[in-house]
């Protein structure tokens, strides 16, 4: 009897011992629940066992209940189909960046391992779905490293330095994710980005972006934006700093823009001349407050087709300057069609004129 309650016992143990950061027996509808192998209080870092619970669980979602996770590392998916997981965060769970921070790679890094390149197999289309992500005012929220078909949606990033970076795909550069659904609150730096794109032909829809100096930094071509809305809401209107503050920069070409909307910052659109395609966009200040108000600005030739354009500038504004068009070499084939402007007594320049149609 002795032997065999022994025997018992050593079974139960293995059992026990299998299951640990791998399927769970409490696994309801396909999910492994992390915080069967972990507290989410707040207190303790969960770096390590996170990932350990990512490398056990090749094609499974990991389900995030309300409660914070504290991490002082990165924390990496992979891109390889059939190991990727996909991230399911109940909309009250908190993954924290752990005070101290002091790593240049994102908290979350989707694809940050085992990088691969296809569409073709299962497993291929991971996601990281709800919740919040926390970067303590100091690190980046997420990145997206490999893999396509990449997914970001109905998450909020908050105290963030930068809030998503779009990194270069497997597929040639191209990392062809999808983010949508997302808000985003930086640090108020002068350096705080709301998204970083590197990698190409992406797309974005319905976002919310306040806090950071500028709100898209474009550095590819192929993407596609549709109603994203970065708002400014830093305290830096007395410096020559909020001057540069842009809600939309882009460094690339054969890019397009659909109902997107900049918001009070000191340049709304800016490009370095390449071509670019913007439609029922719309740039605005509500405010009196900042030096310079300029919708569009280009680096070089201005070289972007604009239709129906909406620029609201404030009248009686304590800016000195209020410009529709900032172009730094004439000679460039940009066009705007109906552009409607708010007030065009308050301009302080109509270089842009030329580029009516």
């Amino acid at each position: 009897m002795k032997i065999k309650s022994t025997f018992l016992l050593l079974i139960a143990a293995l059992c026990i011992s299998s299951l640990a950061f791998g399927q769970s027996a409490k696994n309801k509808g396909g999910y492994v629940v992390v915080t069967d192998y972990l507290k989410a209080d707040g207190k303790k870092d969960v770096s390590d066992i996170l990932q350990k619970i990512i490398d056990n669980n090749p094609n499974r979602t990991l389900y995030f209940p309300d409660g914070t996770y504290v991490i002082s590392k990165p924390v990496n998916t992979p891109a390889d189909p059939k190991k990727s997981v996909s991230l399911q965060l109940s909309n009250y769970a908190i993954i924290k960046a752990a005070d101290g921070w002091s790593h240049e790679e994102a908290m979350i890094r989707l694809g940050g391992k085992d990088p691969f390149n296809t569409i073709y197999v299962p497993g291929s289309n991971y996601y990281l779905d709800g919740g919040i992500i926390d970067g303590n005012g100091v690190a980046t929220g997420v990145s997206i490293d490999s893999g396509r078909e990449t997914v970001i949606r109905n998450t909020s990033i908050k105290n963030v330095q930068v809030g998503i970076q779009i990194n270069r795909g497997a597929n040639n550069g191209s990392s062809d994710c999808d983010i949508h659904d997302v808000n985003i609150v930086g640090n108020k730096a002068d350096n705080s980005v709301g998204v970083v794109v590197i990698g190409y032909d992406n797309t974005f829809s319905n976002m919310r972006i306040a806090s950071v100096h500028y709100g898209f930094h474009i550095k590819s071509g192929g993407n596609s934006l549709r109603n994203i809305h970065p708002l400014y809401t830093s305290n830096g209107y007395e410096s020559g700093e909020y001057n540069t503050s842009c809600g939309f920069m882009d460094e690339a070409s054969n890019n397009f823009y659909s109902f997107c909307y900049s918001d009070q910052f000191g340049i709304g659109f800016q490009t370095k001349g390449g071509h670019v395609v913007y439609t029922d966009c719309f740039v605005w200040w509500y405010s009196n407050k900042g030096g310079r108000h300029t919708a569009f600005k280009s680096t070089g030739k201005f070289n972007g087709v604009v239709s129906n354009m909406t620029a609201g500038f404030v009248k009686n504004s304590a800016a000195t300057e209020n410009v529709v068009l900032d172009a730094a070499e004439d000679g460039g084939f940009g066009v705007f069609t109906n552009l409607f402007v708010s007030d065009y007594s308050v301009l302080t320049d109509h270089s842009h004129d030329k580029y009516l149609r």
